[in-house]
């Protein structure tokens, strides 16, 4: 069953679990916490922690990073329209029940596709398989998600336990090819455009060192021909530099051949400058590449995904547990340098506890019912196993804390976490009740909802923890004696355990005679005018509210008038 918290005990548990929370790199990593909430079961409560205990050592520095770099890697099953799969009459059925595809049992019916797909020896031989008949949406998913592969890769090898990412890797690789080929036929007008543009270039540099020496004679016989009009005899003093200017074509023709995997022949022989190559040409070009490598593309992804299919279930296994690691990575940063808990049968105690939401706090040491052997603090001495606790001292001086401690180590420890202490002991609980003090509220109606929640705490049995932060802050000192004296008999006669913050301390001892007074003193007032606390409560010990000190505070930082009259009450106290 699950321990159950009064609002403000939950508000705690939030807390916590918001702060785990903000250390999550997958928001649905958040349900491996929500297996988590707190328990009163002993043996499942043991079991989290068993299972934390392994489970955390997993954890390794930068793993959160490699965490991060993981995507969820979906395979779809599309329908492509680029492929026709021919099938027996008998065969109609199933084919088109894999959906991935346009099914025909006519070979005539598939002009027009790229991809002719057949079980009958028509175009490409399949089975009637998805890893066959649609191979890329395999290996598409797998080759755009590489980082989140290396990533598994590199998470298996982090935490010992290996991983199949590493040999998809390799399996993927010649695809590689196949990407830059699709990049290359997208920059298709860019790459011919530069070509003609060089080639163009070269010809006109060409163009410009041709010059056309001739003798007298030879003068004399070019100006004869061009009178008779003997054009073919006058190309000819021109045909060196045409033979010139062609090799260059033919050269530029090879370059983009090699580069686009085709022979190509794009640019004019007519119109020798300025070359052109003309755009119904590179359309032509364009879909008889993307023909050629459609084909390439689901032949070198059927390859590949042949290999890959088996390793896909274990790769799946990989991408799953990732949140668990998630949820383990953000419990190891949020518990670092915690300690698991011993689990008892009642009550609570911890070594150098520190509570989770204040910045560099002093640790403190605690115990309410049974004092563990190894308990060995000052004045633990006067610590009898009492159930019922009341906590005096300071304004300020850090109760209010430490009942906000004892939740976080209650809690946390119901969870099967480890909790912030170098060691405790937690009695396993039906019930946790923490009572803050509502500072804003005063009045007959508050101190009657303050007294039907104590009340309400107190009905039936079962192992209780309560904690109360000042409830006589809400009625009249006197009249505050008398209620909590006779609350606090009620929960000692059923077992249960109480802490109480109360000023009232010296006045409860003597109601309670079973109850334990710890106090909580400051010592005075440091260079900043700031109160030396130590947190630390002595156990067995009144302690004093050392309002007088305060009162100095004011005293020593106010001007005029008003220090006159601070200076006047603080005389009272000495």
């Amino acid at each position: 069953m699950a321990l159950k918290l009064n609002p403000e005990a939950r508000a705690v548990y939030r807390e916590i679990t918001s702060q785990i929370k903000s250390r999550l790199v997958f928001k649905e990593s958040f349900e491996y916490l929500e297996n988590f909430s707190p328990t009163n079961n002993r043996e499942e409560i043991l079991k989290r922690q068993e299972y934390l205990r392994k489970a955390l050592e997993r954890v390794k520095p930068g793993l959160r990073d490699l965490i991060a770099r993981v995507r969820l890697i979906r395979f779809t099953r599309d329908y492509l329209h680029d492929r026709v799969l021919i099938v027996d009459e008998s065969e109609v059925e199933t084919a088109r029940k894999l959906g991935l595809c346009d099914v025909t049992t006519n070979p005539e019916g598939a002009e027009g596709y790229p991809l002719v797909l057949s079980t009958i020896g028509y175009g490409i031989d399949v089975e009637l398989l998805p890893s066959q008949v649609a191979p890329e949406l395999y290996v598409l998913p797998l080759w755009e998600n590489r980082e989140t592969l290396k990533a598994l890769e590199e998470i298996g090898k982090l935490t010992g336990e290996g991983s199949v990412a590493g040999e998809i890797l390799k399996h993927l690789a010649p695809f590689g090819e196949v990407v830059e080929k699709e990049k290359l036929l997208g920059s298709l007008d860019e790459l011919i455009a530069e070509k003609e543009r060089e080639l163009n270039e070269r010809i006109e540099e060409k163009l410009e060192k041709f010059s056309l020496t001739l003798t007298g004679k030879d003068l004399v016989k070019f100006l004869n021909e061009l009178r008779e009009g003997n054009y073919e005899a006058i190309f000819s003093h021109f045909r060196e530099i045409e033979g010139e200017i062609l090799d260059m074509i033919n050269e530029a023709e090879g370059e983009l051949s090699k580069v686009l995997g085709l022979h190509v022949e794009l640019f004019s022989r007519e119109e020798l400058y300025p070359v052109r190559v003309p755009p119904e040409v590179v359309e032509g070009l364009r879909t008889e590449l993307e023909r050629e490598l459609e084909v390439e593309v689901y032949m070198k992804a059927r390859e590949i995904a042949e290999k890959v299919r088996p390793l896909l279930p274990r790769l799946k296994e990989e991408l799953s547990k990732i949140r668990e690691l998630d949820f383990l990575q953000a419990v190891k940063a949020f518990t670092e340098s915690f300690s698991f808990p011993e689990i008892a049968e009642s009550g609570i105690a911890f070594l150098n506890g520190r509570h989770l939401f204040i910045e560099n706090p002093q640790p403190v040491s605690y115990v309410v019912g049974e004092k563990p052997k190894w308990f060995d603090v000052p004045s633990a001495e006067n610590v009898r196993g009492e159930n019922v606790v009341i906590l005096t001292g300071a304004n300020s001086g850090g109760k209010t804390s430490l009942l906000e401690l004892i939740t976080q180590v209650s809690i946390l420890a119901h969870m099967g976490f480890p909790v912030p202490a170098e060691r405790a002991r937690v009695g396993v609980l039906d019930e946790l009740f923490f009572f803050r003090r509502k500072r804003s509220v005063y009045g007959a109606g508050a101190f009657e909802t303050a007294l039907r929640s104590f009340v309400r705490s107190l009905r039936g049995n079962g192992n209780k923890l309560i904690l109360i932060d000042e409830f006589e802050a809400i009625t009249e000192p006197g009249a505050a004696v008398k209620i909590i004296g006779e609350l606090l008999k009620v929960a000692h006669e059923k077992g249960f355990h109480v802490v109480i913050v109360s000023h009232l301390g010296e006045d409860l001892k003597k109601e309670l005679p079973f109850a334990r007074v710890d106090g909580i003193e400051a010592k005075g007032l440091d260079e900043n005018l700031n109160l030396i606390v130590d947190r630390q409560p002595v156990f067995g010990r009144l302690g004093r509210s050392t309002p007088e000190l305060i009162v100095e505070r004011l005293a020593r930082k106010a001007r005029s008038a008003e220090k006159e009259i601070y200076e006047r009450v603080l005389g009272k106290f000495r």
